[in-house]
């Protein structure tokens, strides 16, 4: 099943998928704006456009997709716009980064894993300390309905993680789903004592 979809979504890079939209929301601008620059992964980064937008304000960017063909193409726009940035083919429930990061971004991402708790168990270890993971998705309207949404069991996974929600506005999306963007802190334990 992974294999299909790796293949499936390979070939829509071949054209413009509905969700590639060459355009950084204005959520991750509001971000950007209230929070120093540092290390940023986009999770699921398609085409590279927010890792563009990232990299002119300062942040060092990596970027993570499934599909080789997006990536090809993230490559390329980098490139034309001379940014430097760490690209990976991969799978975002496991992969091997050599730093942790300040921002995980991931558009439409989250909502589209199998399985969730691998990829939180995978945030967990790529995001700092008092990091932030800004996620948008879309909901399911029938929570047995099959494929791409979040359901609420989605979120409380998350809300029993080491994440603390900052921030969420809900809305629609083009196909008048209900959708919203989160934005979520990494907490840190308090130290305990040693006595």
């Amino acid at each position: 099943m992974r294999f299909l979809r790796r293949i499936t979504f390979n070939l829509w890079y071949f054209r413009k998928p509905s969700w590639d939209s060459g355009i950084t929301p204005p959520e991750l601008f509001q971000f950007i704006q209230s929070h120093p620059a540092g290390r940023a992964i986009d999770l699921g980064c398609g085409t590279g456009t927010n890792l563009i937008t990232l990299a002119k304000t300062g942040w060092q960017v990596t970027g993570i997709d499934f599909a080789s063909r997006a990536i090809q193409i993230a490559r390329r726009k980098l490139k034309k716009q001379n940014i430097n940035a760490k690209l990976l083919v991969g799978d975002v429930t496991n992969f091997k980064v050599d730093s942790q990061f300040e921002l995980a971004l991931d558009i439409g991402c989250f909502h589209g894993v199998e399985n969730k708790a691998d990829y939180l168990t995978q945030l967990d270890k790529i995001l700092a300390p008092n990091g932030f993971w800004l996620m948008y998705g879309f909901f399911k309207p029938d929570t047995l309905q099959t494929g791409p949404g979040l359901v609420d069991s989605d979120l409380d996974m998350i809300s029993a993680q080491t994440l603390t929600l900052i921030s969420r506005r809900d809305g629609f999306d083009k196909k008048e789903r209900h959708s919203a963007w989160f934005l979520f802190q990494k907490t840190v334990p308090p130290l305990r004592g040693l006595g």
